[in-house]
């Protein structure tokens, strides 16, 4: 049930983007996620899913969506934003989120709805079409990130030592000797290690490197390890992302691929940076591949962020052509 403390929000509509509605919606494993929607009443069922694991959403998440003509559903996923409790990883895992995506398309009463996600957001949205395929209208997706182990190894492995050596090896000079040769596996370890002594200067570079490898033009490339060891507060993402990845994003090995072929007759839309040092290009392309519905839209210039140029038009764009595509008669 809704918690007593939200419910129906007064949303001014001197703000067309302001929430509609926002409440916590209590789901399995005692935890509360917080839902917000917007747009219209009766307007194109849509929903949006952050990045991370563990980022949430935001305000400007919103206004991917035209108010006229869309009911945009946005929720922080488990442990993540608003949801409770903070931080939570138990009873947290894919599952999960794909049966809370369901329980919130029940409660909205939408039969079917536009699935958009990136990154993080694109796994999930890619998980729940392939165990719901009769519930997606369409799916957008930027920077397709397909949950492996393998992917996130290769970014912050061979790709950031080739385009950062020099934070590769402050990344690397982080650890012991003995732990270099599985520096994400290390990592994982040291982030989920109940000492902050220890999770705590871990989660702190671990944040900084995805960031530097997230921009095209990072405005730091290098490692404070003072800030590091700092007592500063600690980020969020860093936590969730070691519980998924270590646990290979609670999926079988290549699991999104190897499924690809239950996505046959929903349309997609993939938006896709061109120097994307986290999802490249080429992971966009084997989906593509497996999964003949989908168009790559590359936009030049760009890496991996939303709000690198040309990203969010791009997206908006998709999320407005899938729209028309889906509802056309």
């Amino acid at each position: 049930m809704p918690d007593a403390e939200a419910g129906r929000a007064s949303a001014s509509r001197s703000d067309p983007f302001a929430p509609l509605t926002s409440e916590w919606l209590d789901v399995s494993g005692g935890h509360q996620i917080y839902v917000e929607s917007s747009g219209r009443e009766g307007g194109i069922p849509a929903v949006y899913l952050h990045g991370g694991p563990g980022s949430g959403c935001q305000p400007d998440h919103r206004r991917l969506f035209d108010p006229e003509r869309f009911h945009a559903v946005l929720f922080d996923q488990r442990g993540a934003g608003h949801s409770r409790p903070a931080r939570s990883r138990d009873n947290n895992t894919l599952p999960d989120l794909i049966a809370d995506m369901e329980a919130i398309r029940g409660r909205f009463g939408f039969e079917r709805w536009i699935v958009a996600g990136g990154s993080w957001g694109a796994t999930l949205a890619l998980a729940y079409a392939q165990a719901y395929p009769t519930r997606v209208t369409g799916l957008v997706l930027r920077a397709t990130f397909l949950g492996t182990r393998a992917e996130v190894e290769a970014a912050f492995g061979e790709t950031l030592a080739r385009f950062h050596p020099a934070l590769h090896r402050d990344f690397l000079e982080l650890l012991p000797d003995d732990e270099r040769a599985n520096p994400c596996g290390s990592y994982f370890r040291r982030i989920l290690d109940p000492d902050p002594a220890i999770h705590g200067p871990a989660a702190r570079a671990w944040h900084d490197v995805e960031r530097a490898l997230s921009e095209v033009k990072p405005a730091r490339a290098r490692l404070d390890r003072l800030a590091i060891r700092s007592g500063s507060a600690l980020p969020a993402t860093p936590f969730m992302e070691a519980h998924y990845f270590a646990n290979d994003s609670f999926m079988a090995p290549d699991q999104l691929l190897r499924d690809a072929r239950k996505l046959a007759g929903i349309p997609g839309i993939i938006v896709q940076g061109r120097y994307d040092l986290l999802c490249p290009p080429s992971t966009s392309a084997r989906l593509a591949e497996a999964w003949r519905d989908a168009e790559i839209r590359v936009v030049e210039a760009a890496g991996h962020n939303l709000y690198d140029p040309g990203i969010r038009d791009a997206v908006m764009k998709a999320i407005s052509d899938m729209a028309a595509r889906t509802t056309a008669p």
